[in-house]
């Protein structure tokens, strides 16, 4: 049985992969690796962004780490098969439903964000992200000709008390593990899904979750307040759409995306799908200047979450901090290491 299906997909996507199977090669030799194409070269090669071949073997393993897929080469490609269709297509077909997004800031980096260094020294947020629901999946969708002139799209977000339920078990077991506190964000005050959000989640809370702090807060508040005090927040629980916007703009204040990581989860017992938030970054693939960190710390949270490896997943997280901490830095957080480089300073430490 394969552990690890890896996925390196496009632009950066392999470059850091490589650094990742480095790593994995010295922490944990034992484990089965498979690889398999997916996205834009998958298209390239085989007509579909996801065979059925790649998904049954996604749903075979213990876990699946991905690199990145995208870029303007397959910007012309019908929309069902982009690259990026392939990627929804597998959060779907894996039924990965939490999306787990932390923004940690390490100590030797807090200068590298663009807020002060006092707002975000010691950040530590966990972001819950509903995956597979909401508007990116949400019927009807179509752009269509009004007979006047001029063209109308559609999309549909639609989610249902089963779907809400279950990602939110997700924050609050995790906020149990944490500082104890969720906050749950929607827009109520004008979104008939978010009123039905916030009345869900209130009554999972007040049945099973009552020793959890539980506080709502609209999602244009909550993008103000990651930018004005983002560590009063421990674990953020929000839909499909909030949570890609809200996760990104909390990467930034940790000094970049480059440095986070993510998990997908599904039902208990299911592989876990982890990636890099980074994307596919097209302007800086083959330069060999792409950070690997977050990568590398996918790879961390599959060890954690899917493989039960948790000490090796502690030591990898001690082994990136330190790498931090002795200077090494790719130009995207100040330095001057090439994507080898970077990868070798965390070897080093392991």
């Amino acid at each position: 049985m394969t552990d690890l299906l890896l996925l390196p997909g496009d632009g950066i996507g392999p470059e850091v992969i490589a650094e990742v199977m480095r790593v994995a090669a010295r922490i944990a030799p034992d484990l089965a690796l498979d690889e398999r194409p997916f996205g834009g070269i998958s298209f390239d090669q085989l007509g579909t962004p996801l065979s059925e071949e790649t998904l049954a073997a996604a749903k075979a393993a213990k876990a699946v780490l991905m690199g990145a897929v995208g870029g303007p080469k397959w910007a012309s490609a019908p929309r069902d098969k982009r690259p990026e269709a392939g990627l929804l297509g597998l959060r779907a077909g894996m039924g990965v439903f939490a999306n787990l997004r932390p923004a940690i800031c390490f100590q030797p980096l807090a200068d590298a964000s663009t807020l002060k260094r006092e707002v975000v020294e010691g950040l530590d947020i966990m972001i819950v992200r509903e995956l597979t629901g909401g508007v990116y999946f949400g019927q009807p969708r179509f752009i269509e000709n009004l007979p006047g002139g001029g063209r109308r799209g559609v999309d549909t977000q639609v989610y249902t008390t089963a779907e809400i339920e279950r990602v939110s078990r997700t924050a609050f077991e995790l906020a149990r593990g944490r500082r104890n506190k969720v906050t749950s964000c929607e827009k109520s005050n004008v979104m008939e899904t978010g009123l039905l959000w916030r009345e869900v989640v209130t009554d999972l809370h007040a049945r099973d979750y009552a020793d959890v702090t539980l506080e709502h807060m609209l999602a244009d508040n909550a993008a103000m307040q990651l930018v004005k005090n983002p560590r009063q927040f421990d674990v953020i629980l929000t839909d499909n759409l909030f949570g890609d916007i809200l996760s990104d703009e909390a990467a930034q204040l940790t000094g970049g995306l480059g440095l986070l990581p993510s998990a997908a989860l599904g039902l208990a017992g299911q592989p876990g799908l982890y990636e890099p938030i980074h994307g596919s970054a097209p302007d800086i693939a083959g330069k060999g200047i792409a950070n690997p960190l977050a990568a590398i710390l996918s790879f961390e949270m599959a060890l954690r979450w899917s493989l039960q490896r948790t000490d090796l997943a502690d030591r990898l997280f001690a082994a990136v901090g330190r790498a931090l901490e002795a200077g090494a830095r790719t130009p995207d957080i100040g330095g001057r290491l090439t994507t080898p480089e970077m990868g070798d300073a965390v070897l080093a430490q392991l």
